[in-house]
């Protein structure tokens, strides 16, 4: 869907994007980082809002800086602000953007109406948005977004502002529009939870860098490596499976046993076993280890 090639945007003496290499895929993408990170940044040169500085960017195909009205025309847009008119109705916003994509006004009031039943406020699309909760603005600006039929929406922390209800409502929504709506979603935020529980991939920036990208099942490595407690002499069990041939990481009474590709299945669990059993130790805990994506965050450094 968007493929950069060391990107790199300046605001004046600050350096947005420094070299940013990625690839999004179809689904559901999270793009994270910190505050500053340049995420905002990022999704502004997708939409041709903004000419990179150096590198290349390809969006569906085409350069955004030359052929931005073509690029615009296939991509939604929630942009993290709450800033929308207040005495405009819910349903006249999201007609009039849909317009601005290039449809003609009567498709465009039809699809108005689609999109706000199908983000949940049918019953409410023609209160004027400055009567709404934060969490029905977010809605609103989600509609706008699907409105015309894109191929890829971009949504800027789609969650601000809501209560865990709400968020949790929105994720789901999220989620049904990259699945159920077959539009491809990217989703910046810097929450890992929530990008974890919704995306199938991610690409993680700092200080305008990419510092990790890849399938989210590829980036946090579930099931490699096995986690085992035991009640005393964790050096001496590590020690054992390092005679073994398996790599170790010692924390107080916690060993990490890094998982080997070349042997099989259940194997790291058989070498436990016959450690502990020849220490003369006991195990408090024995699991499969799960790396998180906060986990990722810290080995980058973000």
């Amino acid at each position: 869907m968007v493929v950069g090639t060391g990107l790199t945007r300046r605001f004046g003496r600050t350096t947005a994007l420094d070299g940013a290499t990625f690839s999004v895929g179809p689904g559901i993408t999270g793009l994270l980082g910190a505050n500053g990170a340049g995420k905002t940044t990022l999704l502004g040169l997708v939409l041709g809002l903004h000419r990179p500085d150096g590198g290349s960017l390809r969006v569906l195909g085409l350069d955004p800086t030359r052929a931005g009205p073509e690029v615009r025309a296939r991509i939604g847009y929630s942009p993290e602000h709450h800033r929308l008119p207040p005495d405009t109705r819910a349903h006249d916003l999201v007609r009039h953007i849909a317009e601005v994509h290039g449809l003609p006004r009567r498709e465009a009031t039809n699809r108005a109406s689609d999109a706000l039943w199908s983000v949940g406020l049918g019953e409410e699309r023609f209160r004027p948005v400055g009567t709404m909760s934060t969490g029905q603005r977010q809605r609103v600006k989600l509609a706008q977004a699907i409105a015309h039929d894109p191929r890829v929406v971009l949504l800027d922390e789609p969650t601000d502002g809501l209560d865990p209800v709400q968020r949790d409502d929105m994720l789901a929504l999220i989620r049904r529009i990259g699945t159920d709506l077959g539009i491809h979603v990217v989703v910046s935020s810097h929450l890992l939870d929530e990008v974890e529980r919704i995306c199938d991939s991610a690409v993680i920036l700092r200080e305008g860098r990419v510092v990790a990208s890849g399938a989210i099942h590829a980036l946090t490595g579930r099931g490699l490596g096995v986690l085992v407690e035991v009640d005393e002499r964790a050096d001496e069990v590590a020690g054992r499976l390092l005679l073994r041939g398996l790599e170790t990481t010692v924390d107080g009474s916690r060993i990490t046993i890094a998982h080997r590709p070349d042997q099989p299945a259940g194997a790291t669990h058989d070498a436990v076993r016959d450690a502990v059993a020849e220490a003369g130790v006991g195990i408090r805990r024995l699991s499969d280890r799960t790396v998180s994506l906060e986990d990722v965050f810290l080995e980058v450094g973000v």
